[in-house]
């Protein structure tokens, strides 16, 4: 009776200056998953965060764009496995959870399992980013129909049908936004585990900004909410630009049918123009609903072509 081949794991780091933390990361997840090839993509660290990474038997790579989304395309391009890991080589997150993980993937053929942060650590998490966390959270359960407890982790197990599926569109840290949203519009079959999460080491510091890195990842939520949903979007500011064209219509036609005139012009040649560029967003809306229902089942026959994980 033939045995079920075993699975190739792959556990993917995006680096950037990480040289006090990077040692120890790939060493937890040496140890947390013997069998696994570890790869270091290296984003122009300025430090020793390539030579540590060799040293500890990491597959060393490096990608020259800067930002996380970008790392994240390279890797998903060119690394070939059955089951992919993701995590940050800032030690934050814990490599022991990493076989539950991969566990849960395969057990209940899964395309995405989602490490869930729990902090026990104060100095782990600051205090705007748990805030931004749960409104943007709420905010894509609200206009995608459901979510994720925690849309920006960066501990994720994925099967290969979802890595060579997924388009990576973002530059940056709003690379966790745009993979829950490709997996809730695939409506991918995916879960959460609860991970420790806990403070990055002395002396390294985050390049996180709670502001910039907010207002990007608000318009990334944006932005898809335009490409996967264009009727709402666009049958949305179709709507209201109708509606203040009617309220601006009414005194015109209320003094029209009093005296028969329409004194204010420049109102009247403003209201027609509002109602024709309300038309023509529900048409928009309407025509691109057709392009990205194309584009939605291209990318489900992307994803249909890999085998499901567990299934070798």
């Amino acid at each position: 009776m033939p045995t079920r081949k075993q699975p190739r794991i792959a556990v993917l780091l995006p680096c950037f200056n990480e040289e006090l933390s990077i040692g120890a990361t790939v060493a937890g997840f040496r140890k947390a998953l013997p069998d696994a090839k570890i790869y270091v993509y290296d984003n122009n660290s300025a430090d020793r965060t390539r030579a540590i990474a060799a040293s500890e038997g990491a597959i060393v790579r490096t990608e020259g764009q800067q930002g996380k989304g970008h790392v994240v395309r390279r890797m998903f391009a060119d690394v070939d496995a059955d089951i992919y890991i993701m995590a940050d080589g800032d030690l934050t997150y814990d490599p022991a959870a990493a076989p539950a993980m991969v566990e849960m993937l395969v057990g209940d053929q899964l395309d995405m399992v989602v490490g869930t942060r729990r902090h026990e650590e104060k100095a782990a998490y600051r205090g705007g980013h748990v805030m931004g966390n749960r409104l943007f959270t709420g905010l894509l359960a609200r206009l995608f129909g459901r979510s994720f407890s925690d849309i920006f982790s960066g501990y994720r197990a994925f099967s290969r049908r979802f890595v060579k599926s997924f388009p990576v569109l973002s530059q940056g840290f709003e690379i966790e936004t745009e993979m829950s949203v490709h997996a809730l519009e695939l409506r991918m079959p995916v879960g959460e585990i609860e991970t420790a999460y806990g403070a990055r080491p002395e002396g390294s510091a985050s390049k996180l900004s709670t502001v910039r890195d907010g207002w990007r990842i608000f318009r990334t939520i944006v932005t898809l909410y335009r490409i996967e949903r264009p009727v709402l979007f666009y049958g949305l500011t179709g709507a209201l630009l109708l509606l203040a064209a009617i309220l601006l219509a009414v005194p015109l036609v209320m003094t029209y049918i009093e005296t028969g005139l329409v004194p204010r012009v420049p109102t009247a040649i403003l209201v027609t123009g509002m109602t024709i560029v309300a038309v023509l967003c529900f048409f928009a809306g309407l025509i691109l609903d057709t392009v990205t229902r194309g584009r939605r089942e291209m990318r489900r026959l992307a994803y249909l072509s890999q085998p499901a994980p567990g299934s070798s």
